[in-house]
């Protein structure tokens, strides 16, 4: 899709697209840095058809099609802008980001760490000819499962009610939802597997069910930490940024923060995705500051810390656990 922009921008003078975008399209190479040549073989693909594979921050010509002649100074893919949006420049930084559903990324530096726990091993931004590395995990459902509350269960009138819902559920049920509508996402990839309200009794209502879809959110979080924990000793202290459109509910930031057992830090500006893309352009115009100073400039709305005792958080957990392998096929 970026590629076919940009060559409808620059009207057909530039057929590139940038290594982050190259890398989802699973004949990229990301340790070479080159379009596979085996794989090119295998699917038939003449190399001649593919775009020119540049820096993120690349120039990558310009456009006259807006009314004047303007630059077009920077392309990456969604993650990858959220990413730098969330200035996760050092290695070790994680960013996780909630909309319809959840992708997390762990910068691992100049590292491609191999995963043993079934994450993927992509490239989370690449500038100045220099390529960053990063272990992603994605969960299927998160805001989704909001939506279902609202949409499909007819219980909430808003996204922002079931925040306020959970907060009055009573704490002596645990109830779980296990949100896999369209199956598991990282690390269980079970595509067969089905959702699942487990818990119920006579007392569960709309606050205890609203509060299971949210804490489902976190669960799935935590799974993703556990397993890039395991692939990579070095994140054990993780500080996780987080943006999109869940982040908006102090509930479930802290519950979060909670499950997790980790800083939660939530940006002044949630759209990240967006904010990464504007800095690529603003700071390759000489608009923005570089690297070091844009770190620095990202501003802090809230910082959420674990506040849960760690007993009864290891006692929800398990509950998820549970009922996770009941849902497996």
């Amino acid at each position: 899709m970026d590629s076919w922009l940009l060559w409808n921008l620059t009207q057909g003078r530039s057929h590139a697209t940038d290594a982050t975008n190259a890398s989802r399209t699973m004949i990229y190479n990301i340790h070479n840095g080159d379009w596979d040549s085996e794989l090119l073989e295998l699917f038939n693909i003449p190399r001649s058809l593919l775009p020119e594979v540049k820096d993120c921050n690349a120039n990558y010509g310009s456009t006259s099609l807006l009314g004047s002649d303007i630059a077009i100074l920077g392309i990456a893919g969604d993650q990858h802008a959220a990413t730098l949006g969330q200035a996760c420049f050092a290695k070790g930084m994680m960013k996780s980001t909630y909309g319809t559903g959840c992708f997390a990324l762990l910068n691992t530096g100049d590292t491609a760490v191999a995963s043993s726990n079934r994450l993927l091993t992509t490239i989370a931004y690449q500038l100045d000819g220099k390529t960053t590395y990063a272990l992603e995990g994605s969960i299927f459902i998160a805001g989704a499962a909001v939506q279902w509350l609202r949409d499909g269960l007819g219980i909430i009138d808003s996204a922002k009610q079931s925040g306020q819902l959970a907060a009055e559920a009573d704490d002596s049920q645990q109830v779980y939802m296990i949100p896999a509508f369209t199956g598991l996402g990282a690390p269980w990839w079970d595509a067969d597997a089905r959702g699942a309200l487990i818990g119920l009794t006579r007392g569960t209502g709309p606050a205890e069910i609203s509060r299971a879809a949210l804490e489902s959110v976190c669960y799935q979080t935590l799974d993703l930490l556990k397993a890039m924990q395991a692939d990579w000793s070095q994140s054990e202290d993780t500080v996780l940024r987080v943006d999109g459109g869940m982040v908006a509910s102090d509930w479930t930031m802290q519950r979060l923060a909670d499950i997790l057992q980790a800083q939660v830090d939530r940006p002044v500006i949630a759209e990240t995705t967006a904010l990464g893309a504007a800095w690529l352009a603003g700071s390759g115009a000489g608009l923005w500051p570089d690297q070091a100073g844009f770190a620095q400039s990202w501003k802090l709305e809230k910082n959420f810390a674990p506040q849960m005792a760690v007993e009864e958080r290891d006692s929800k957990v398990a509950g998820w656990d549970k009922a996770v392998r009941r849902v497996l096929s």
